[in-house]
């Protein structure tokens, strides 16, 4: 579907400001939202929503359907009566300017887990005919996960496939065994998720009020250890041990010479095409409850997949194989209706991605960052922009645009500024600008970009590991003047929020 134009800002929820170690959903994410609509922004971008496992990527959930619970605001466990303010006040000393995932894990472990014992013992009393309906709503992925958790807890946070095999295999007598014995814990699994989407829903409803739209992300594949593959092993091409027969990732390209080996599984499409696609139709569905638009990450994946075989440690053995991306967006059509989707279509485009992309009349994404290579014809640059396509200056998986033109060649960088008309002395910036100038439906900036912020905040460097996903705002980055020029801009080319209705699309 065509959007409306219009402008926002990417920034995940984590990166916001706070003092509790990562940002939440508190306080400090309704001023965010304040923020933007004051700024003139109708979207906000993020990325996954879900609980992060080993490396901490967004990218590589526990479950396409749970929710983070790094992000429960503490403040707000306060006033649901959740817990005392000497628990918010035990808190250690966290840095400001970015995320320590084991110190906040380890810290919000202990306040969740104390949050539940004062509901079971009689606290919150207001939300607990809320918590029973949630459970009963959710029941159709809340039981899996909560199980696949406790049970995962229980064995030291082993992987499933490395369980025994009674749970392994979802053994039906296993099974009741670990409902009987782990009870508790799966009913404080349960519990956690409800108040992560409680908050949520509130915070989005604030959005909605401020006229500002959430484009989420969804992650072509689901993670090997998480609850979807453990409950659906028949979808995915596995071995009868668990272990996956191929994996996926991508072939070489400008990130890496030896390509990425990103470990999830392959789909089984066979299998899913069998039953009408019925477990991406839940998944795309329960998305759009939570955001307004879908950011369908690498597109490409619905043409082709990468396989790399599953013992091989680089993507370069990799082989394409076909997938029915078509079939699949036509059954999510039929029983979705119309589907707001930005399509990842960076990397290899061939003609048959466009076409598909095209045929469902998704929105593209352009990326100035990669158009100064010296070709006019670049698709990436904004005078060959189309209305339909998402400009960015940059993405999560970018550098900053300081970093890109600090870091460029001095060809590239000279390009730039002559294409720009610029003096270099503020690319982020002039990018910015030429973003929000083009015929581009929707400009998208991540914030490190309207702060002028370098190479140290990017937000991840494909194909390392180690220190990614922590960047944070700090206190006082949000400046007016920031904004204000923000605000200007996207006045100046026809983005601002107030004009016209950007609540919806045109067919």
């Amino acid at each position: 579907m065509r959007f409306n134009r219009a402008s926002g800002i990417l920034l995940h929820p984590t990166s916001l400001p706070g003092d509790f170690g990562i940002g939440d959903l508190g306080d400090r994410a309704y001023e965010f939202v304040n923020l933007l609509a004051a700024a003139g922004q109708t979207y906000w971008q993020i990325l996954p929503l879900g609980p992060t496992g080993y490396g901490d990527s967004p990218y590589s959930s526990y479950s396409a359907f749970a929710g983070n619970t790094l992000l429960i605001s503490p403040e707000k466990l306060v006033s649901d009566g959740l817990v005392g303010i000497d628990v918010i006040e035990a808190k250690p000393d966290f840095p400001i300017d970015k995320v320590d995932y084991g110190m906040v894990i380890e810290w919000k472990a202990w306040m969740l887990s104390r949050s539940f014992e004062s509901f079971q013992s009689g606290a919150g009393e207001p939300i607990r005919d809320e918590f029973d309906a949630f459970d009963r709503e959710n029941e159709w992925w809340l039981d899996d996960y909560a199980i696949f958790r406790a049970v995962k807890a229980s064995q030291g946070n082993s992987p499933w496939y490395d369980w025994a095999a009674p749970l392994r295999s979802r053994d039906a007598d296993a099974l009741d065994t670990v409902r009987s014995q782990l009870a508790r814990e799966i009913r404080a699994e349960k519990f956690c998720q409800f108040l992560f989407f409680r908050q949520w829903r509130d915070l989005k409803q604030h959005a909605e009020d401020s006229g500002v739209r959430i484009i989420g992300d969804i992650p072509i594949f689901a993670a090997l250890d998480s609850a979807d593959v453990w409950c659906n092993q028949e979808l995915f091409k596995l071995q009868p041990d668990g272990s996956p027969t191929v994996v996926a990732g991508v072939p070489p390209d400008y990130f890496s010479n030896t390509g990425q080996r990103w470990g999830n599984p392959i789909y089984d499409w066979d299998a899913m095409r069998g039953n009408d696609f019925g477990w991406w139709s839940a998944r795309v569905a329960f998305a759009l409850q939570l955001v307004d638009i879908v950011r369908l990450d690498h597109f490409i994946g619905f043409i082709q997949n990468w396989e790399v075989p599953g013992g091989d440690e680089t993507a370069e053995n990799g082989q394409w194989a076909e997938v029915p991306g078509r079939g699949l967006f036509e059954s999510l059509t039929r029983r979705l209706g119309t589907l707001p989707v930005i399509a990842e279509d960076l990397g290899s485009l061939t003609p048959e991605v466009e076409a598909l992309r095209d045929h469902f009349n998704f929105a593209g994404m352009r990326i100035l960052q990669y158009g100064f290579g010296g070709d006019p014809r670049d698709s990436h640059l904004p005078h060959n922009y189309v209305n339909n396509c998402v400009a960015y200056t940059g993405t999560h998986d970018n550098n900053t645009t300081v970093g890109w033109y600090r870091s460029a060649p001095k060809d590239q960088r000279a390009l730039c500024r002559k294409y720009l008309n610029s003096n270099g002395r503020q690319p982020h910036w002039e990018l910015i600008r030429a973003a929000f100038a083009s015929v581009a439906d929707t400009a998208i900036v991540p914030m490190q970009d309207v702060l002028g912020l370098g190479a140290d905040t990017r937000m991840n460097t494909p194909a390392t590991a180690g220190n990614n996903w922590k960047w944070r705002l700090g206190p006082d980055d949000l400046s007016d003047e920031r904004m204000e020029r923000l605000k200007e801009i996207t006045a100046m080319y026809g983005r601002s929020n107030d004009i016209g209705d950007t609540a919806g699309g045109q067919p």
